[in-house]
């Protein structure tokens, strides 16, 4: 596989790499490689099911207390009205 170096990137685009391949857990060489494949509209070949990980921030991001008023929030709105359904 050819080897390309670059060379005076701009600080802007050094950044969007870095996150890139922070978020997705990567190498900055597979940062950039999966960036130029969208640029390029290649999508290489996958086998199964697709994972996205665009939510994986979030994951694990709440408090116990937080998770709990959600989850209590959730069990409010799954009470149904039997008036309603008259």
């Amino acid at each position: 596989m050819p080897v390309i170096t670059l060379r005076n990137l701009p600080p802007e685009l050094v950044r969007i790499v870095q996150r890139r391949a922070r978020e997705k857990r990567t190498s900055l060489t597979r940062a950039v490689i999966d960036l130029l494949q969208e640029v390029a509209g290649i999508r290489p070949e996958q086998r199964g099911q697709e994972v996205y990980h665009d939510l994986d921030a979030l994951a694990g991001s709440w408090t116990p207390e937080e998770a709990g008023a959600f989850a209590e929030a959730l069990g409010r709105q799954r009470i149904v009205d039997p008036d309603l359904w008259k």
